[in-house]
């Protein structure tokens, strides 16, 4: 029985893909065309080759809907069509249809060495060239002079770009759910939104990052269940490290301490060390602490422990029970005042930098 629970654990984390390997190529463009007039009651003739046509750029755009890239994992290969040839009478060839791959919003998309991060989706709707396609080749027709009358040279059409990248996703949520194994994260989303985290009495039954939409005050947010962290995450120990990236997109981080656990102190310090390791200016986000589970304890136990942790923490501790449902609304309501405050800062920050996405294209691939 725990192989198959095992195994059906990895199935679930199979069908969460956070990072794919992916190759990309643009179009080349269409070759230009060698032709010459020969009409019949045409006295003069001469070159009417066109030019190639232009071969279809990759477009990568972010799209509603999706929240893993486990498409990508078994459709690997990307290419645009190429330009069509020109022809006689001064016709161009025909544009290679852009290639526009949809991906979920959060993405990343990064060198081949992970080293850098050239374009960057966190909007619905956003759309960006990556790989221009090349430019079709000259039509002898372009070539005629004065000295050069009927020329058979032409352009073979321009070649395209191709690059092998690494898609990255950061999931896109407003408010994250960060402690250690077992600190009833999983409980906590289940009782406040419509998502089905697994929930069990041993380490670790969270395997991928859970959403789930809180419903609250006439507002909506969006909540992500992360994997428990354990001391030596940021290194590389247990599965937590693999997914801490998501939470560098949530505006607000909701940090749920164990009361039952040996030391609820130990916990606190432990998790707060591994976002400080890890960077992206983890710790630097609006925190909310919750000490959970403690409906399992006396009240006066629960105040003592709330003092301490208050003080070790310098921030104000909101007891609150999962399970039973003590002190949820009471989290939720902290929740979204800070959730509103940090959109609001954002919001000024887009209009005075005028941010904004555009794009086209015509031809599209899409895991939907």
């Amino acid at each position: 029985m725990l192989a198959r629970d095992g195994r059906l654990a990895y199935i679930a984390a199979m069908h969460f893909l956070d990072q794919a390997k992916i190759y990309v190529s643009s179009g080349v463009g269409g070759p230009g065309a060698v032709s010459f007039r020969r009409e019949k009651y045409v006295e003069y003739g001469g070159p009417d080759g066109g030019h190639g046509g232009k071969g279809g750029d990759i477009v990568f755009e972010a799209v509603a809907g999706l929240n893993t890239l486990i498409d990508f994992r078994y459709t690997q290969h990307f290419r645009a069509p190429r330009g069509k040839g020109g022809a006689g009478q001064n016709r161009a060839g025909a544009y290679g249809e852009d290639l526009v791959i949809k991906v979920p919003v959060g993405t990343q998309v990064l060198s081949e060495d992970k080293e850098q991060v050239l374009l960057d989706f966190t909007a619905v709707g956003q759309r960006e060239v990556f790989l221009r396609g090349g430019d079709g080749g000259r039509g002898n027709a372009s070539y005629k002079t004065s000295t050069n009358r009927a020329p058979r040279q032409h352009g073979p059409g321009w070649p395209n770009e191709e690059a092998w990248v690494w898609l990255r996703l950061k999931l896109m949520a407003d408010a994250g759910l960060v402690g250690l194994p077992n600190a009833g994260k999983s409980t906590f989303i289940n009782a406040v939104t419509n998502a089905k985290a697994k929930v069990g009495d041993y380490p670790f039954t969270t395997v991928r990052p859970q959403l789930g939409v809180v419903t609250h005050r006439n507002q909506e947010f969006v909540l992500a269940d992360i994997p428990g962290l354990i001391e030596g995450a940021a290194d590389g120990a247990g599965i937590g490290d693999r997914f801490l990236g998501h939470i560098e997109r949530c505006r607000v981080l909701l940090h749920l301490i164990d009361a039952t656990g040996d030391d609820p102190i130990d916990a606190y310090h432990i998790v707060r060390g591994e976002l400080e390791a890890y960077g992206a200016d983890l710790t630097e986000k609006v925190e909310v602490l919750g000490l959970n589970k403690i409906d399992a304890l006396d009240p006066k136990d629960v105040a003592k422990l709330a003092k301490k942790l208050a003080k070790a923490s310098g921030a104000e501790v909101m007891p609150l029970s999962g399970a039973g449902g003590d002190g949820v609304e009471a989290v939720l309501d902290r929740l979204s005042d800070a959730i509103g405050g940090e959109k609001e800062a954002a919001e000024q920050a887009d209009a005075a930098n005028g941010e904004g996405a555009d794009g086209k294209g015509t031809g599209e691939w899409s895991p939907i």
